[in-house]
């Protein structure tokens, strides 16, 4: 639910009824995974999507049954070669959606609105809502914040709660969406009920380095992602407002003092298109020493390889080294600002989601991957960490065509 926050958000300061239907289970090669929602208000009017298209009809029309008879439901959708006129998942998977009715005022709208109203502005939350249990308890909600503090309550005994506190406390620490499975009395064994604990925080961190025409198309493509984009370059006259009006922030620094004085995390993505080892070599030195998801530098194979040298001349080790995915990008065979940008784009979704860069056609494996989470910095392998390089995925760089003549 927390994917259409903003949207939610104007509805419930507006004092409309709804109905909100989410995906709380899923198995095989479905669309869509937990957490997202299909919200349907009394006049008919619809945000969101739990399937790509596949059952949108059949969840509308439960969404208005809800906002008539006020019933919580949790239906499945599937596959069914016995009827090939059902409605159901072509690609063969299986969805377990739960349509619930959200009334401005009710107890479950409140602790909603609230958790929503923390997602629209950028602040981590995690709302917790039974979604398998007793009749009594499905839909109910809590709101959980980093800081401990809470809203709501699951209405079983009061062990539930605690429980459910703890373990929403932990999966909003990881950023990640998922079920638990409890017993009615709180204690942590399947059987009982089971939690949506769908988690929000602040969007990650993409900044780019190097105020070039490159730049530009990658601050639109991050912003298209989801990202909190940065543009920071040293000269005044090129970094500016007016030559990237879609950047979250445009700032006038060193590159590598700036990535010392800000925030980075786990989450962030570092794209490096300054191509001038004055700032480069600097900047790449202090980047492949912190915990961050994505450390990439634009350049033709000649430049990487200069590159290399410096930065070994400066001390970095072959772990940290081979964190740089350098020349950057998927090969594409870009040659527009707007085409190396997606290439660009396409490696860090790959990154994050631990896909392999391959194509699909003749892959034989899932097209939605199993592994539908924020990959976390590992141990440092040839071309990647984490998943990719888990997987054994050797990284696949940009044609040198990319960067020609940019040396």
């Amino acid at each position: 639910m927390l994917d259409i926050a903003e949207e939610l958000g104007r509805w419930l300061e507006e004092g409309r009824d709804f109905a909100v239907a989410t995906v709380v289970g899923t198995s095989g090669s479905a669309p869509r995974g937990p957490g997202a929602a299909l919200a349907v208000d009394r006049a008919g009017a619809a945000i969101g999507s739990v399937s790509g298209g596949c059952v949108e009809g059949a969840v509308y029309d439960l969404c208005r049954q809800a906002l008539a008879d006020g019933t919580t439901v949790v239906e499945r959708f599937g596959y069914s070669d016995e009827d090939a006129f059902a409605v159901g998942l072509t690609c063969g998977g299986v969805i377990d959606i739960m349509v619930a009715p959200v009334r401005a005022g009710s107890p479950a709208g409140r602790v909603i609105a609230a958790a929503v109203s923390d997602a629209a502005g950028a602040r981590a939350a995690a709302l917790v809502r039974v979604v398998r249990g007793p009749a009594r308890l499905l839909g109910r909600a809590l709101l959980v914040r980093p800081d401990g503090s809470y809203e709501g309550f699951l209405g079983g005994q009061a062990e539930l709660d605690r429980t459910a506190l703890a373990e929403a406390g932990a999966l909003l620490d990881l950023g990640h969406t998922g079920t638990v499975d409890l017993s009615e009395d709180g204690s942590r064994c399947p059987g009982g009920l089971t939690l949506l604990v769908e988690s929000r925080l602040p969007p990650p961190r993409l900044i780019v380095f190097g105020a070039i025409d490159f730049a530009a198309a990658l601050v639109r493509a991050g912003r298209f992602l989801g990202f909190h984009v940065t543009v920071c370059d040293a000269r005044p006259v090129f970094a500016t407002r007016a030559r990237f009006p879609e950047a979250d922030e445009v700032v006038v620094d060193w590159p590598h003092r700036y990535l010392r004085s800000t925030a980075t995390d786990g989450r962030t993505v570092l794209c490096v298109l300054t191509h001038d080892t004055r700032f480069d070599v600097p900047l790449l030195e202090a980047a492949l020493r912190l915990p961050v998801a994505y450390v990439g530098a634009m350049g033709s194979r000649r430049t990487h390889a200069d590159r290399d040298r410096r930065l070994r001349e400066v001390g970095l080790s072959e772990g940290e080294l081979a964190r740089l995915r350098s020349p950057i990008g998927l090969d594409l065979g870009a040659r527009t600002p707007e085409e190396t940008a997606l290439s660009i784009a396409a490696e860090i979704v790959a990154a994050r989601r631990g896909g392999t860069g391959l194509p699909l056609t003749g892959s034989g494996g899932p097209i939605h991957g199993a592994s539908l989470r924020p990959v976390t910095p590992g141990p440092p392998g040839r071309g990647g960490s984490g998943l990719l390089a888990r997987a054994g995925w050797a990284g696949v760089a940009a044609e040198d065509r990319v960067d020609a003549g940019r040396e």
